[in-house]
C-alpha cells in the first residue's frame, strides 16, 4: 500500500474488539485507512472500544473514522457507506464481520423466531444488503478508472458446515453468508472486484470466552486441533489484509480457513 495520492480504504463492519479489532489493526499495518464500524461506539471512551481502535490504528501512522451504526438496521446501511465517502471518499475493502452469538442457547427444536430473526438480521441480512450498495459504489469507482484492488470480505465460521444443534440460526446464518460469497464473486468478477470468504476456527475473543475451558482441553487433548492453540484475531487480520494487498487476486470466490486445521478430515 502506497502513501500517494490514492489511499487504500477499508470498512470492516463490527471492527471495535475481538476478531474486528484484529482485522482493523492488521489493515492499518499493511498501509490502509479505515472506517471502523460499530454499535456501540462512544467517544467519551478513548482506551477501549472503537475509539480505542481508533487511536491504535492512528500510532500507526494510519487514518481511521469511527461509524455508530447497527447493521441489523436498513435505516443506517446508506449511511455507514456515506459516512465512510464523506471521510475518504472512496471504499477499496468491505469486511462484512459484525456478527453474534445467541443469547441463550436453544436445542433447535425450542428455537424461538425472536432469537432466530436477531441473528439473521446481524450476521446475514445486514453484510447481504450492505454489499449490495457498496458493490455498486465498488462499481462506479472502478468505472471511472480508480485503481488498486477492490474486495469484498465475509467473516462466516466454521460454523457455516459443522452442525451445533443447540444454536441452529447463528450455524444457517453462517452457511448463508458462504453463498452470499459466492454469489458477489460471480456477479462482481466482471469489474474486477473480488470477493472472500474468511472462516475462523476457535478464536480467542470475548465471544469464546464463557467455552476457554472446553476448548482449552479439546486443544490440549490433540483431537480438535491439528495445530495445537487458539486461533488469535490477528490471524484473521493477517488474512484479511493479504486479500486487501491483492495477493489473491486470481482466486475470488475463495474459502479461506483460518482454523489451525479443523476442516481437515482426519481418522
Amino acid at each position: 500500500m502506497s502513501d500517494g495520492k490514492e489511499r487504500r480504504i477499508g470498512l470492516v463492519t463490527g471492527g471495535s474488539r475481538g476478531i474486528g479489532r484484529g482485522i482493523v489493526l492488521e489493515l492499518a499495518r499493511c498501509g490502509m485507512d479505515v472506517a471502523i464500524v460499530s454499535v456501540s461506539a462512544d467517544p467519551a471512551v478513548t482506551d477501549r472500544g472503537a475509539y480505542g481502535v481508533k487511536s491504535e490504528v492512528e500510532a500507526l501512522g494510519r487514518r481511521a473514522v469511527v461509524i455508530k451504526a447497527d447493521v441489523a438496521a436498513e435505516a443506517d446501511w446508506q449511511r455507514i457507506l456515506d459516512e465512510a465517502l464523506a471521510a475518504y471518499g472512496a471504499v477499496d475493502l468491505l469486511v462484512n464481520n459484525a456478527g453474534v452469538s445467541l443469547k441463550q442457547r436453544f436445542d433447535m427444536l425450542e428455537t424461538t423466531t425472536e432469537s432466530y430473526d436477531r441473528v439473521m438480521g446481524i450476521n446475514l441480512r445486514g453484510p447481504f444488503f450492505l454489499t449490495q450498495l457498496v458493490a455498486r459504489r465498488m462499481i462506479e469507482q472502478a468505472q471511472a478508472g480508480r485503481g488498486g484492488p477492490m474486495a469484498i470480505v465475509f467473516v462466516s465460521s466454521i460454523s457455516a458446515y459443522t452442525s451445533s444443534v443447540n444454536r441452529a440460526e447463528y450455524c444457517i446464518s453462517k452457511a448463508g453468508l458462504a453463498m452470499c460469497n459466492a454469489l458477489f464473486a460471480d456477479r462482481l468478477a466482471e469489474h474486477g472486484i473480488g470477493a472472500y470468504e474468511i472462516r475462523p476456527g476457535i478464536i480467542a475473543t470475548d465471544m469464546t470466552a464463557g467455552v476457554k475451558d472446553k476448548y482449552d482441553q479439546l486443544i490440549l487433548e490433540g483431537n480438535l486441533l491439528p495445530q495445537k492453540r487458539w486461533g488469535q484475531p490477528e490471524d484473521v487480520g493477517r488474512a484479511v489484509a493479504a486479500i486487501a494487498r491483492g495477493d489473491l487476486a486470481y482466486s475470488t470466490g475463495q474459502v479461506i480457513n483460518v482454523d489451525g486445521g479443523f476442516h481437515l478430515r482426519r481418522l
